[in-house]
């Protein structure tokens, strides 16, 4: 089984020594998206604010490897501040629908310059035949 690393030119990419997304077969792995251009260039902004560019990116990495998010079955979630937790439960209603994916979230883990990051697993979405 090969293991990719899908991406386009305008997909989300960080400095950092990681890919954006590596893809074993039907599951992806998408590392945290955080509020950043596709520079990688950290955006400043509220807490709905980063976290809405947040999953966007993750929604950009997930088409990039042939899914979306209705095709996460996990995610692990990076919240800076707990007072952030109900309007993280709120925006998190959007994104994802019933029955949710797996989740994990943790707080105050993040340092000043961010206030959310996202990660998961998902499954590549079935062809259409």
């Amino acid at each position: 089984m090969s293991i990719e690393h899908p991406g386009g030119s305008d997909t989300p990419r960080s400095h950092l020594p990681f890919s954006p997304a590596t893809r074993v077969g039907d599951l992806i792995f998408v590392s945290g998206q955080a509020s950043v251009d596709v520079a990688g260039k950290i955006v400043a902004d509220t807490f709905e604010g980063e976290m809405r560019r947040s999953i966007e990116n993750l929604r950009k990495v997930l088409e990039d490897a042939d899914s979306d998010l209705a095709h996460v079955v996990q995610t692990r979630n990076y919240i800076r501040d707990p007072e952030d937790v109900a309007e993280f439960n709120r925006i998190y209603r959007e994104y994802f629908l019933e029955p949710y994916p797996a989740r994990t979230t943790i707080t105050n883990c993040l340092g000043p310059s961010l206030r959310y990051e996202i990660d998961c697993v998902a499954v590549v979405r079935p062809k259409r035949g």
